[in-house]
């Protein structure tokens, strides 16, 4: 997520055995979550604290003992409240050049013919399934001789849950629609990380998803619970940090070079969503 707004397009694992696990706290880099996306499936699950979720326009917190799934090519992000949680990140392909009976089931997900739901709780009897999950989490941070099958059988045991207990949902006219906006907002913020450093205005942003400003405000605070120029400051915020931190450029190069034409509001915006001034940051 070095990235904001991107589109991820990286290995995960091996070509052979695709699955990367992460774990995540306050020292991680990309502790909060920001919006992204990437082709591959992924399952989120707390460890401490709380994660504030919101995958495609679907808020939900996720505590200990509970799941979040994201289906891939979702829109998602997450806040972390006081939080250590993991990730797995995994392709589905290698599930789908398996048994064929498993791949007939497994090939609707994939053709988002179905959706598996986005949270599980052992609150709503779902406690199976996070179990479930929680052996795959285990065998990937602990790494025993054969832990490769046991992650391919956890999913395969996961998946049959999901399908067993219709823990999904069938393609439909309100799926069709969060996957529209899903794929408006993906498009704005594509045109936010492309144009940050110019002196971009709400009627451009709104134009860029063919919008007008007023409907446009309404979407965008729907979909992301901010205003369009708090999260424009935000993105200008993060690269400046990235350029205090990695470049040597003074304050006054990184404010200008991210979008800030006044050394003084950079100097708030970046205090307000840093907790320090960009000097400190950059000593």
């Amino acid at each position: 997520m070095q990235n904001h707004f991107y589109n991820e397009n990286k290995q995960r694992g091996t070509f052979d055995f695709p699955f990367e696990l992460y774990h995540i706290d306050s020292s991680h880099p990309r502790y909060v979550m920001d919006y992204h996306w990437h082709m591959e499936y992924e399952i989120v699950r707390v460890l401490e604290g709380i994660l504030h979720m919101t995958i495609d326009g679907s808020d939900f917190t996720v505590r200990p003992g509970e799941l979040a799934f994201i289906t891939g090519g979702s829109l998602h992000a997450g806040v972390p409240g006081a939080c250590i949680y993991q990730c797995i990140v995994f392709d589905l392909n290698p599930f789908l050049s398996q048994n064929p009976r498993c791949r007939a089931h497994l090939q609707r997900v994939a053709d988002h013919a179905v959706f598996v739901q986005r949270f599980f709780s052992p609150r709503a009897g779902e406690g199976d399934l996070c179990q479930i999950a929680g052996n795959v989490f285990e065998a990937m941070e602990q790494r025993p001789l054969g832990y490769e099958m046991n992650v391919f059988g956890e999913l395969y045991h996961f998946f049959g849950e999901v399908f067993a207990k219709h823990l999904y949902a069938e393609e439909s006219s309100r799926t069709r629609r969060d996957s529209r906006k899903s794929a408006q907002l993906k498009a704005v913020l594509d045109f936010m990380e492309d144009n940050y450093t110019a002196p971009l205005t709400l009627d451009e942003l709104a134009a860029a998803v063919h919008m007008s400003p007023r409907y446009f405000c309404r979407f965008f605070r729907e979909m992301t619970h901010r205003t369009p120029v708090d999260y424009l400051n935000y993105l200008r915020v993060e690269h400046a940090a990235r350029l205090l931190a990695s470049s040597g450029v003074s304050v006054t190069e990184a404010a200008y070079s991210c979008g800030f034409n006044d050394l003084s509001y950079f100097i708030k915006i970046y205090k307000k969503y840093k907790g320090i001034t960009p000097g400190k940051e950059r000593r």
